[in-house]
């Protein structure tokens, strides 16, 4: 009778432990679903793409700064920010404030918005020493940015180089 008593008792712990990791997950991986407006436009005025050159692994990160602009007369929402790879970062800045840092795996539910007339920073932080020795030669890194300008609705920024000892 306890041999029955328990494995009722473990059954139903497992299925509280996963409906309770189902429901947490759902909650913390939802990303954002904006819809898209025909008056938000995202200008990117500069190169979408930089090439770093040669980057030594000794000394430190590097960071690279790209612009987008709103040129529309709506908000333009800036959201799903990922990068590539383990090695690069990047967050967002708006009116000097700083979004979290996103990176291959983040999945957030942030939200950027871009009055018209303003812009918004995309600081890309690479750090050439992460893969270690293996991770020495040409190296090419994507950050990828979503909007609500149907015309722009997903930004890439690009960083090439060597990464040398």
């Amino acid at each position: 009778m306890n041999d029955k008593k328990f494995i009722i008792l473990a059954v139903a712990a497992t299925i509280i432990l996963l409906a309770g990791g189902i429901f947490f997950l759902s909650k913390t991986t939802n990303t954002p679903q904006i819809a898209a407006s025909q008056n938000a436009k995202a200008f990117v005025a500069d190169p979408t793409s930089f090439d770093l050159g040669q980057v030594s692994m000794d000394k430190g990160k590097v960071t690279k700064v790209f612009t987008i602009k709103n040129t529309g007369t709506d908000t333009l929402k800036l959201y799903n920010v990922r990068t590539s790879c383990h090695c690069t970062t990047a967050f967002v800045t708006i009116n000097e404030n700083n979004s979290p840092s996103f990176g291959m795996d983040s999945l957030s539910a942030w939200v950027g918005e871009v009055q018209k007339g303003r812009e918004a920073k995309i600081n890309v932080v690479f750090d050439p020493a992460y893969h270690g020795p293996s991770g020495m030669g040409a190296v090419s890194r994507f950050v990828s940015v979503e909007t609500n300008d149907p015309a722009h609705s997903k930004l890439t920024f690009t960083l090439t180089g060597a990464v040398i000892k």
